[in-house]
């Protein structure tokens, strides 16, 4: 007997990451301000909204043994959610250390969690790999950048201008934002990969019931 179709699928799982991505990214750009306020702002919606997903793909889709990847990713972004949401600590220095961190630790579970889904013929250990590497870059650039630094530059015709450290930081981090967006909304929008998963998963699960119900 086959196991019924899910209402909720890895699918589901890549499109929402995709949006809040999407959302982050388009919040940044599209504003003026790109101060650690701001920032933070835009980053604590993001992964805590993030977090919400991971726990829904670890209770609803994600079979028993590969689930530790999502909770320890909705643990640290909750983690990184609650410090850079308290208005009185948002400055300069605790983005590039926040920031920097969780994508630094996220980015490197997700990147271990494909590298060894990789071995078992997942088929969307690309992806895992893909967005990992993508967080750990993000952490490492936000390193190499100095918090205090400022930079002027003019414009003919449009006037004198002060690059910061804080400004690149926050532009890497929408930077980063729409690349996830892109790059998960393509992965969630083709139907023979993520199907493929959400088969497996309902099979996976299907099976000790089958199995238990043999005399």
């Amino acid at each position: 007997m086959s196991a019924p179709a899910r209402a909720f699928t890895m699918r589901h799982v890549q499109l929402l990451r995709a949006l809040f991505a999407a959302v982050a990214a388009l919040m940044i750009t599209f504003s003026s301000d790109h101060s650690a306020p701001v920032g933070l702002s835009v980053f604590s919606g993001f992964v805590f909204v993030t977090a919400l997903v991971q726990v829904l793909a670890a209770w609803l889709v994600v079979p028993a043994g590969s689930r530790w990847s999502y909770v320890l990713l909705a643990a640290v972004s909750v983690i990184a959610g609650m410090v850079s949401g308290v208005p009185g600590w948002r400055s300069d220095d605790l983005f590039f250390i926040v920031v920097s961190a969780w994508a630094i630790i996220t980015g490197g579970i997700e990147l271990l969690a494909g590298i060894r889904s990789r071995r078992t013929g997942d088929v969307l250990s690309r992806d895992a790999i893909t967005v990992g590497a993508l967080g750990v870059l993000l952490g490492v650039v936000l390193l190499l950048i100095p918090a205090g630094f400022l930079q002027e530059y003019t414009i003919e015709k449009a006037g004198t201008f002060v690059l910061s450290g804080i400004i690149l930081g926050v532009g890497m981090f929408g930077g980063y934002a729409a690349i996830v967006a892109v790059f998960l909304g393509i992965a969630g929008l083709t139907p023979k990969r993520v199907d493929a998963v959400a088969a497996s998963a309902a099979n996976d699960s299907a099976a000790p019931a089958e199995h238990g119900g043999e005399r």
